[in-house]
């Protein structure tokens, strides 16, 4: 009697409270959640899981070492995945963090490099912007990570020092310029002798990626490995 009377509560919810799809904003069918059937299917997946090169490896050539490199999805204009980032981004829909990382991490589960990895450590906003929006983007995301790779998260180790503004409209030599003492490492010994996975929501010129890994870098006996929810393709 009890499961009835919730399955009618949840179907009034259903009618009052309509739930759409985070990818192309249709109405979510009732076994559906945070995505529909159709973007599921339709989800622009990179597949760098299973590649020996991709398009990370070819930005960060002879710029910075790192031991693995993969986005889950491409990000084109007016894309499925474009949607996803926005609404996870300025919506506050940071279930869609949870169900890409979920998603990246049964595919990833049995490679060896995980096994390698001690910690994840997301790319952090600065305190100003965390207050105003509430939460970091890739919160959710790392979360799911630590959760189904068994790699705790450390976000005391990477600070973001300075509050910028966008910079989407900017070159990959402008933004490294911008970036230059942006961030900054404290408690560095939680993370000497370890690797890191780096996580960012869009890998866009790799800017702020590589600002991030050379200050993580310095520190003793350390090395990278990066991960991203996206990865922008023209």
């Amino acid at each position: 009697m009890i499961k009835f009377f919730d399955k009618i509560h949840k179907n009034l919810l259903n009618v009052v409270f309509p739930a759409f799809c985070n990818g192309c904003s249709k109405l979510l069918l009732k076994n559906e959640k945070i995505i529909c059937s159709q973007c599921i299917h339709n989800l622009p997946l990179t597949h760098h899981h299973l590649l020996k090169e991709t398009e990370i490896h070819k930005v960060f050539y002879g710029l910075v070492p790192f031991e693995f490199g993969a986005s889950l999805l491409y990000f084109r204009k007016k894309g499925i995945a474009q949607h996803l980032m926005h609404n996870l981004k300025y919506k506050n829909q940071q279930e869609i963090g949870t169900f890409l990382g979920d998603y990246f991490s049964k595919n990833v589960l049995d490679l060896p490099v995980f096994n390698d990895i001690n910690v994840i450590i997301p790319v952090p906003l600065h305190k100003k912007r965390l207050h105003e929006r509430g939460y970091n983007q890739v919160t959710t995301f790392c979360e799911s990570l630590e959760k189904n790779l068994a790699i705790p998260i450390i976000d005391d180790v990477l600070i973001k020092s300075k509050n910028l503004k966008s910079q989407i409209q900017k070159s990959k030599e402008n933004r490294l310029e911008i970036n230059k003492n942006v961030f900054s490492i404290e408690n560095a010994q939680k993370i000497e002798g370890k690797h890191i996975l780096l996580v960012d929501d869009i890998f866009t010129t790799g800017a702020t990626i590589e600002a991030c890994a050379k200050e993580i870098l310095k520190i003793k006996n350390t090395k990278i490995s990066i991960v991203t929810m996206a990865y922008t393709q023209s």
